[in-house]
């Protein structure tokens, strides 16, 4: 079945241990604030859902998808987190733009992954129109923001498993 014709926003939140503890930043795209301000409700209200403490949610907004990179960086290294979610939109154009775009955002964000040890979560829409865009931030095929805060709580629940802390890896010191 084609993913246009799913929701993949349903999820069991009881499924998950203890979410309490977890502390998460969140990293918001201004550019199309009308979708990404929809992901973050949708990922603000699954983390409080799960149990994340509002004290434990550690938001920044930045100017659009590209300092989506720089800005969770910056979060990162100034609050002790467990996960970081990055949330923006990037809508085709006319130019290539969209293409190029998309490549350094999904780059940026899997190299932060693998220097800092930190789970940094892709919440990124890359769509043909504002329709689509729409229809996933709290649409017909649900909220990726909410998506995006249901992975950051698996894997900063599995960084806590594991016992391992990003510190002295990367840009942590």
């Amino acid at each position: 079945m084609a993913t246009s014709d799913q929701n993949l926003s349903q999820f069991d939140l009881s499924k998950l241990d203890d979410c309490s503890s977890l502390r998460i930043g969140m990293v918001i795209a201004e550019w199309n604030r009308d979708v990404t301000y929809k992901m973050r409700e949708g990922a603000i209200a699954t983390l409080k859902d799960a149990g994340v403490k509002h004290q434990n949610i550690h938001t920044i907004e930045v100017q659009g998808s590209f300092e989506l990179i720089a800005g969770a960086r910056l979060i990162a290294t100034r609050e002790n987190l467990d996960a970081v979610i990055c949330i923006g939109c990037v809508i085709k154009g006319e130019t290539p733009h969209f293409e190029v775009i998309n490549h350094a955002v999904a780059t940026g964000i899997a190299e932060l992954n693998v220097i800092s040890g930190l789970p940094f979560i892709f919440g990124v829409l890359t769509t043909d129109n504002q329709e689509q865009a729409l229809e996933r931030a709290g649409g017909q095929h649900g909220n990726k923001g909410s998506e995006a805060a249901f992975t950051a709580l698996k894997m900063g629940l599995l960084k806590k498993d594991l016992g391992k802390s990003p510190t002295g890896v990367g840009f942590r010191s």
